[in-house]
């Protein structure tokens, strides 16, 4: 199972460019719906307006090497180990997830693309990070749905209530989980199941990207611009028009070691 590609399988059924044409339209979806999360809310706009406002308070210039330094850093520190939510399970569900999820949609982009043919032989590194992407995703997903999410884990709200602004995060995890599914089941021959759990795999994906405007998918693309805009603010001192922190030691008394700092 796990150095079987299931979409060359498939292709024996299903001609491969529909299969590239379905991934294609997954991407026109993002796009699309990236661009009216962007009209309706504003968000580059402000990016941009904010930009021009801080560079007028900045105290220095900075160079392009020290902005591609910043940059680079942001990138790989900030952005690439989430490094925001601190040391702790957060963090750790949070990489477990994303690092997946990049796994899980490479090897589906190599193996549709170049690999879906059923004549032409998969090298099995592909089904594996595709399989592994999946499991990662999952374990990362879950765990975050079932334990660490605010609303469950510090409101005490029921792990079945869902609102809105879980749409992404619970179609991503059924996106994988449905995928592992129909690569088993069509691997173990089970004619019949293997096709529905494929409609289902297919249906969470039109959910997943078709559902960018009304998700937490677009934040994706606006988080890593955050950071970095953020860094850069503090390199060159605009601080993005914040005053910068007090000299004076932090001083919370004993009530704030009381209990775990799980109000968030």
């Amino acid at each position: 199972m796990f150095t079987t590609n299931p979409f060359a399988e498939l292709s024996a059924s299903v001609p491969p460019i529909v299969l590239q044409g379905f991934a294609l339209l997954m991407l026109g979806l993002v796009v699309v719906g990236t661009v009216m999360d962007i009209i309706h809310k504003k968000n580059v706009k402000y990016f941009f307006n904010n930009a021009k406002k801080a560079k007028k308070s900045a105290n220095r210039e900075l160079g392009i090497g020290e902005k591609t330094a910043i940059i680079s850093k942001t990138i790989v520190h900030d952005i690439g180990t989430t490094s925001e939510l601190g040391l702790g399970k957060r963090r750790l569900a949070h990489v477990l997830g994303m690092y997946g999820t990049i796994l899980f949609w490479l090897g589906s982009a190599v193996m549709i693309f170049v690999y879906s043919s059923p004549y032409v032989s998969t090298p099995n590194v592909w089904p594996i990070i595709w399989h592994v992407g999946a499991i990662l995703t999952c374990v990362g997903g879950y765990w975050f749905w079932f334990f660490l999410r605010v609303d469950v884990s510090a409101e005490a709200h029921s792990v079945f209530r869902l609102i809105q602004a879980d749409l992404f995060v619970l179609a991503l995890v059924l996106s994988s989980t449905l995928g592992l599914a129909w690569s088993y089941l069509q691997f173990s021959g089970y004619n019949g199941w293997d096709t529905f759990f494929l409609g289902l795999f297919a249906i969470s994906n039109l959910v997943l990207f078709g559902g960018v405007y009304w998700s937490k998918f677009a934040h994706m693309f606006y988080k890593p611009g955050a950071a970095i805009q953020k860094n850069l603010a503090e390199a060159d001192g605009s601080r993005d028009n914040l005053p910068p922190p007090a000299d004076a030691p932090e001083e919370f008394g004993l009530g704030i070691k009381r209990e775990q700092p799980r109000h968030y």
